[in-house]
């Protein structure tokens, strides 16, 4: 996985992905009210957030295969950096839009612009 300590600083942020989102999309495909204020009715309900785990965990795969394949890591990168500046901005936009949410939303929020401003500087350092 590592093999010195450029690959830790090249694939870290990559590892620390995975291993948030892996469980954040199994508990939004299976028990969202474990973590989050949300208690799904309907069955689109239930298949908007199967969908999201099953988008969750698609982008993990990229993520780990960049991490043990130098062939999958530049991919691994760049959907790493779109994947959390999107959710990022997203909840920047919320945060104007609809207000402050509960601290673990507001943790995610620094969690992901974090990281995908290190997946840029990452990128940029490859470049």
């Amino acid at each position: 996985m590592f093999k010195n300590k450029q690959d830790i600083i090249t694939k870290i942020h990559l590892v620390i992905s995975v291993s948030i989102v892996v469980p954040i999309a199994l508990i939004y495909g299976f028990k969202p009210e474990l973590s989050f204020d949300m208690f799904l009715e309907t069955i689109d309900e239930h298949n908007f957030y199967k969908a999201v785990m099953g988008l969750y965990l698609g982008f993990s795969t990229i993520w780990l295969l960049g991490v043990f394949k130098v062939h999958y890591l530049k991919t691994a990168l760049i959907t790493n950096v779109v994947f959390m500046l999107g959710l990022g901005f997203g909840r920047l936009l919320s945060l104007t839009l609809d207000g402050i949410p509960t601290v673990g939303y507001l943790f995610g929020t620094v969690a992901e612009l974090f990281l995908g401003l290190y997946g840029l500087w990452v990128l940029n350092r490859k470049s």
